[in-house]
């Protein structure tokens, strides 16, 4: 497929939590700030792409108007793979990791949205030979670092039909609160943790030591800083509460590493960061050889989320798929046309199923 054009467009619609302050993020996030990639192929088909954008996204931006657009526009693209591993060679220079790789992924979504766009076939069906169209999700709540507030929104998340809970909070016994509010609603409900790097190594020790007497308790996520000591984390693991960890990783090399030293339970990649689809796959691939199961990150309304959508039905050992828990201003996409609760069903139209709305992205479009 030949490549006409490469455009960008930095999205950002606010969102209502229920709560009042965010302890992990640099500043208050109140915003589903994303850079929507947008691609189109000299026969007119268009693929839409999702690169990480949370408080970064002019940076990332700037990467794909300046580096990738120039590199892209004009050219043919007969594997996306292989442009992958070439556009990533070519920009090494830049950095492996971070806004280069956010950079590079959404991108690749686009790319994968025209190809299967191209092929008239939904992106699952080239993916993968998954069968599971009607995927669950579970509910990811933001930071409240507040106790009435984050138990209130456990119970909420349960009320509104969900089965499993994510908090992001650090201080334990707002955890602990957590785990006994959702047990006193719902016994089968489990209870997931990140704690974004938080805790130094003594308080990991610590707090899964409490964490071990919860029953309920699903996994523990990124409990140490930095989120690539594998041995660290390796050292942390089988003491009675599983480990998750990945969503600041990039490229299937990090991924291969942290398997292979035995770092976590479970690999936690995130498709607008890891290099998108493609290197996504790769991990894929890497985690069924080595029996680890994949918990996607995927806090996303874009086409970012519909790809972990995708990827997620097509590949058997990418299971509990994230949603962020929170009302947006507006959503990008019509979500309710595959949506039920917490359980969203692919449909059958070509790439990603769904097309962007035109008018929450001219009414929340930044630049």
């Amino acid at each position: 497929m030949k490549i006409r054009s490469v455009q960008t467009q930095v999205i950002d619609i606010p969102f209502d939590d229920g709560g009042k302050k965010k302890p992990i993020t640099p500043t208050t996030w109140n915003s589903l700030e994303m850079v929507l990639i947008r691609v189109e192929d000299t026969d007119g088909n268009v693929g839409w792409g999702e690169a990480f954008g949370y408080f970064v996204s002019a940076a990332t931006k700037s990467v794909v108007d300046t580096l990738l657009k120039p590199l892209l526009e004009g050219t043919e693209v007969e594997s996306i793979p292989e442009w992958s591993r070439m556009i990533q060679h070519k920009l090494h220079i830049f950095g492996r990791y971070g806004i280069t790789l956010f950079a590079i992924s959404g991108v690749d979504i686009a790319l994968w949205d025209l190809w299967a766009k191209r092929n008239k076939a939904p992106l699952y069906t080239l993916l993968g030979n998954g069968e599971r169209k009607s995927l669950t999700t579970y509910a990811s709540l933001v930071g409240y670092n507040d106790r009435d507030v984050a138990t209130a929104q456990c119970r909420k998340a349960l009320a509104d039909g969900y089965i499993d809970v994510k908090v992001h909070e650090t201080d334990i016994d707002i955890i602990a609160a957590c785990h006994d509010a959702i047990a006193s609603v719902n016994m089968s409900a489990r209870l997931a943790i990140d704690v974004n790097c938080s805790w130094s190594t003594l308080q990991a020790r610590e707090y899964i030591s409490r964490l071990e007497a919860m029953a309920q308790i699903a996994w523990l996520e990124e409990p140490i800083f930095p989120p690539e000591d594998f041995a660290l984390l390796s050292g942390l693991r089988n003491h009675g509460v599983a480990l998750g960890a990945g969503e600041n990783w990039c490229t299937e090399q990090q991924f291969r590493s942290a398997i292979e030293q035995g770092a976590v339970d479970y690999v936690q990649p995130s498709v607008t960061k890891v290099g998108g689809i493609t290197e996504f796959l790769k991990v894929v691939d890497t985690a069924v050889a080595h029996q680890t199961t994949i918990l996607p990150h995927s806090p996303y309304f874009g086409p970012g989320f519909l790809a972990t959508l995708h990827l997620a039905n097509a590949c058997s050992n990418v299971k509990d798929v994230e949603y962020l828990y929170v009302q947006p201003a507006a959503e990008l996409f019509k979500y309710d046309s595959i949506r039920k609760g917490n359980v969203f069903t692919i449909n059958d139209r070509p790439g990603i199923g769904l097309e962007p709305d035109e008018a929450v992205i001219n009414r929340f479009k930044v630049s």
